[in-house]
């Protein structure tokens, strides 16, 4: 099967970790950026590293960056300079371009541009940090949109024993339990049936609002 190919543009610690990255997991990784010992860096951590201005749209062109299966823009101040690289992409026809943006304005601008995702690396770390330690039960988080999450919950003593129907979570909670995680003996329960009786040493992965699963997180 053919690795895909992945641009990083600017390598900060963000851009350069996840270049690293895609590279250690069997991706074709071109990474860009103007200063020359990032670049030098980063060369032996992924296929290709060139020192260049991405905001040179004849750069970009030149070394056909659009038809990458995803571009990722992790260029922090000035903003303009990641929203006249999204310009460029866009105009040359990238398909797939994901964006960091600094503030909530800058991710505005860059979804107008037609950034296919926006990311606040820093930001997305604080909320999956600050829920893990808010909540009791809470082990691994992954929002789906600005109020609705997947997460992962240490089952709660009270749930132990009880089928997944005897709990009504979705009655009770408002939330979905979509997998269980068994960890004797291990292994993965996608869409647990009903009567699926609960373990102490299950972890639920369970969907729903924010506000509901911290409630979740939370019972005893």
């Amino acid at each position: 099967m053919e690795s895909k190919r992945y641009v990083v543009i600017g390598l900060g610690r963000f851009g350069f970790h996840l270049a690293k990255e895609l590279h250690e997991r069997g991706g074709e990784v071109l990474a860009i950026d103007r200063g020359q010992a990032v670049v030098q860096k980063i060369k032996d951590h992924c296929s290709q590293a060139i020192v260049a201005d991405a905001t040179d749209r004849e750069t970009l062109e030149a070394l056909d960056i659009a038809s990458a299966n995803v571009v990722i823009v992790g260029l922090g101040l000035p903003m303009d300079h990641s929203i006249l690289v999204m310009l460029h992409l866009k105009e040359l026809g990238a398909k797939n371009v994901v964006v960091k943006a600094v503030t909530t304005e800058h991710a505005k601008i860059l979804r107008a541009l037609g950034a296919t995702q926006i990311i606040f690396p820093e930001r997305d770390m604080a909320e999956k940090l600050a829920t893990g330690l808010t909540s009791a039960n809470l082990m691994d988080y992954l929002p789906l949109g600005p109020e609705h999450s997947i997460v992962e919950v240490a089952c709660p003593g009270s749930f132990v024993g009880k089928t997944i129907r005897e709990l009504d979570l979705r009655n009770l909670y408002g939330v979905v339990v979509v997998a269980v995680k068994e960890v004797i003996p291990e292994r993965v329960v996608p869409l647990p049936r009903p009567d699926y009786i609960l373990k102490d040493s299950d972890i639920l992965v369970v969907i729903g609002s924010d506000d509901d699963l911290t409630r979740l997180g939370n019972v005893e």
